[in-house]
């Protein structure tokens, strides 16, 4: 039942629905789900956020697939995951996440390890934007 259906780094708008569906499988008692948006604020942020940028290295869909692969280890679960590149607006989603296991344990752990492996080691990086025309730029862990 291990796969990693999508893996994929794209500048196209991001549906979780097709996260879903690409996770669907008979042996699945359970999907856990994930989605990450951009938001109106940022602690470090001068004001209101108003998009964010973000840019990949060449390696990125490779990181984010082996990223996958060791969040599974040796769980029998199907992974579906998206992160989005270029300019996104307040509400886009940035990341999508689906994780379909036999339990629900293990799909609510595999998703969370996915995304917060993403937050530390995907080498994606974002530009953020203010409505006081200001503009900060965050790595890896930001």
């Amino acid at each position: 039942m291990m796969a990693v259906r999508i893996a994929r780094i794209t500048d196209e708008p991001l549906d979780l629905a097709v996260h879903i569906a690409a996770v669907e499988d008979a042996a699945a008692g359970a999907v856990a789900s994930f989605i990450g948006t951009v938001r109106d604020h940022d602690p470090d942020a001068h004001g209101a956020v108003v998009a964010l940028e973000y840019s990949a290295h060449p390696d990125a869909e490779a990181t984010l697939h082996d990223i996958a692969v060791t969040a599974v280890g040796d769980r029998r679960a199907i992974v579906a995951v998206s992160h989005r590149i270029g300019r996104l607006e307040v509400g886009d989603i940035a990341v999508a996440i689906a994780v379909a296991t036999p339990h629900r344990a293990e799909a609510f752990e595999v998703c969370r390890e996915i995304i917060e492996a993403i937050k530390r080691e995907l080498p994606v990086w974002k530009r953020q934007l203010a409505e006081d025309g200001s503009a900060a730029w965050k790595g890896l862990g930001g």
